[in-house]
Parts: structure tokens; C-alpha cells; sequence
């Protein structure tokens, strides 16, 4: 597929690409959520931080994806049993640390106390560091302290169901630290998840949020016109599994002027196909690995 970037999508971008011009999305402009077209960028989107080299949802974790040059690094948060937000894919604290439990019936100083390091360098000896032993589980506020206003913040609310109030708490925070609000800077955070509800909940709370509907499919990813126009009406973009996609799913979504960020896409083989197809953004847990084929893909492709 020897064509530019600038042709590489379908042409159909000249309202800004992430909103529709039409009043069905009347929930920000693309002033208010200014996320780049994929003329313009690819994103790469460092999956629960590098965590293909590192501990994943710790900080080293997360600076190395920055380091790595990552456009957003991931969070996925879960709520503690006295109401702090946590960096967690899991809704137990049994795989990634030396803990048991739920994260729901834990209070932050008894998750603080865990070791959410050791466990990688068991599992992965060939990226294994001494310092990886003892990390802690970091709160939001402690990622948003550590990496500032300036970096990207890609968020999940995980099981929101399980958590009364997370989306309130993940506003209040985020208004905190100005990252949202009339001083904030809303294209710097996007939030996804798999609840409808709590995106619109999120929408609602916070109306220019750039929102991404994550999607599960146990088949191969059919969707329908309809479902993507309901989901226009509060979201800018989704996020289904790559392993259920293919050229046409991505092409139709794109069609209808909408983002597209597949998990997770980990071989170089499926980065250029995911490039080839036309998505606009992936996660990865190889961060360095995607910079690397963006750039040749680009090259190829001048």
C-alpha cells in the first residue's frame, strides 16, 4: 500500500477528524479535545506503562514508556475499601504483588505495604532489575505528581461496578491537578472503558473529556452503522481487541470519523498491519518497538 499518511485516511478528516460536524456530538468541540489526526500522528499508547520491559502499573514502568517516547501511558484503576485510587489491572491484588485479595476490601496503607515488583523479575528474568524488587502500587495522585500536567494520561475505570463513586473521585482528582477544567488541558487525558455507564457518567461529570468505548468480543469484531452512531454521541473513538479486528472493521469505524486504539499489539508483524489497515493509535507494551515501526512504516511509505 504505497500511499502518504495524508491519503491513508479514507479522506473523510476535514472537520478535525475526531468530531463529527452534525449536533449528534454536541459534547466538546475539537478545540475543547484537540487529540492529533492520524495525518498528523499515530499514537502510541504505552500499555500499563512499558510493561513489556518493566513491572506493569509502577513507575518505573511508566517513565519508561516515556522515555521511549510514548504519546499516553495507561492506567487502569481500581478503589481501595477507604476510597483511594489505584494504579491495578486486576481486580485482586493476587497476580501482580505478594498480596492477596480484593482491591475493594483493602485500605491503600494495607496495598502500600505489598510488593508489586518481585513478581516480574520471577516471571521475566531477562529483564529482571534489582530495583524492581519491593516497588509499591502507586495511587493516581502519585502518577499525576511524578509526571506533571505535561505528560498523557490514558485511563481505564476497571470494573466501575464494583467502585460506587470512581468516576466522581477520578474527576475531583484530575480538577486537582488542572488537568481538566477551564485551566486544564483535556487532550492531555483520555478516559476509556468497557461500561457504557461509566463513560457517560464520566461525560456528564466532565463534558470535553475525550472518551474511548472499549469493546470485547468473543468472534471475529462485527459492528453495526447503528452502534457506531450511538457510540459518536458521547465517545471520540473505541478500543477493541486487535486479535478480533481486521483491514474492513477498522476501515468502517474510520469511515465514520471515529479513532480507532486496538489492544494489544506486541510483534512487529501485527504493527505494520495494524499501519497498513489504518488504525490511529495502539497500545503496546513494547513502546520502543512501535516508535521503531511507525518510522520505517512512514519511510516506506513517502
Amino acid at each position: 500500500m504505497k500511499k502518504s499518511f495524508k491519503k491513508m485516511g479514507l479522506c473523510l478528516l476535514s472537520v478535525g477528524f475526531i468530531f463529527h460536524a452534525a449536533s449528534t456530538i454536541a459534547f466538546a468541540s475539537k478545540d475543547e479535545a484537540n487529540l492529533p489526526s492520524p495525518e498528523e500522528k499515530i499514537l502510541t499508547i504505552s500499555h500499563r506503562g512499558a510493561s513489556g520491559y518493566a513491572p506493569e502499573h509502577t513507575i518505573p514502568s511508566y517513565r519508561l514508556g516515556e522515555q521511549m517516547k510514548g504519546d499516553y501511558i495507561e492506567i487502569d484503576l481500581q478503589m481501595t475499601k477507604d476510597g483511594s485510587l489505584i494504579a491495578m489491572h486486576d481486580e485482586t491484588v493476587n497476580r501482580t504483588t505478594n498480596g492477596t485479595g480484593r482491591v475493594k476490601d483493602l485500605t491503600l496503607k494495607e496495598i502500600k505495604q505489598l510488593d508489586a515488583g518481585s513478581w516480574f523479575n520471577r516471571q521475566y528474568p531477562q529483564n529482571a532489575k534489582p530495583e524492581y524488587e519491593g516497588l509499591q502500587v502507586p495511587t493516581l495522585e502519585e502518577i499525576i505528581q511524578t509526571f506533571g500536567k505535561g505528560s498523557k494520561y490514558y485511563i481505564e475505570t476497571k470494573s466501575p461496578e464494583v467502585y460506587p463513586g470512581m468516576e466522581e473521585k477520578l474527576i475531583e482528582t484530575l480538577k486537582k491537578y488542572k488537568l481538566i477544567g477551564s485551566n486544564g488541558r483535556s487532550s492531555n487525558v483520555i478516559i476509556q472503558s468497557f461500561s457504557k455507564e461509566s463513560l457517560q457518567k464520566v461525560h456528564h461529570l466532565s463534558p470535553t473529556i475525550p472518551l474511548v468505548q472499549l469493546l470485547s468480543y468473543s468472534e471475529p469484531a462485527t459492528i453495526t452503522d447503528e452502534e457506531i452512531e450511538t457510540i459518536k454521541t458521547y465517545a471520540i473513538g473505541v478500543g477493541p481487541s486487535f486479535s478480533r479486528i481486521d483491514k474492513a472493521y477498522v476501515q468502517k469505524i474510520r469511515s465514520h470519523h471515529l479513532h480507532i486504539h486496538p489492544y494489544t499489539v506486541n510483534t512487529e508483524e501485527d504493527m505494520r498491519k495494524a499501519l497498513e489497515w489504518g488504525v490511529t493509535g495502539v497500545f503496546t507494551n513494547y513502546t520502543d518497538r512501535f516508535q521503531k515501526v511507525i518510522k520505517e512504516f512512514k519511510k516506506a511509505h513517502e
